[in-house]
């Protein structure tokens, strides 16, 4: 039976991007078939947590008009985002209104794929 081998890849969000760490060559990784991992590392994401982590929006609906994008689109984002971890949602009651503050929750995932 052949070795077993776990490899890191880095990825980090820079500005409103998501970049894999240079130290990786490019035949290292491949997310091909990782459809899931696709859909969470998109360029919108990654300006979503650049905004929710500098610019601290007091409501989803806050967020969605800095992004310049619509409502429902958003949220549908903020809903995977925060399954995935990366973001709660604080209620914050306003007048009779109940609003959610999202609020990144961490500053490092690790993502572990076992073949």
């Amino acid at each position: 039976m052949p070795k077993t081998k776990s490899r890191e890849i880095l990825i980090k969000e820079s500005r409103g991007n998501f970049i894999v760490l240079p130290s990786l060559k490019s035949e290292d990784y491949n997310f091909d078939g990782l459809l899931s991992l696709r859909k969470l590392l998109t360029r919108e994401k990654a300006r979503m947590l650049d905004v929710i982590k500098y610019k601290s929006p007091g409501s989803i609906y806050e967020l969605a008009k800095i992004l310049k994008r619509p409502f429902k689109g958003v949220m549908d984002d903020i809903k995977l985002l925060e399954r995935f971890g990366f973001i709660d949602l604080l209620e914050e009651k306003t007048n009779k209104r109940i609003r959610h503050k999202p609020v990144i929750v961490v500053d490092t995932m690790n993502i572990s794929i076992k073949i």
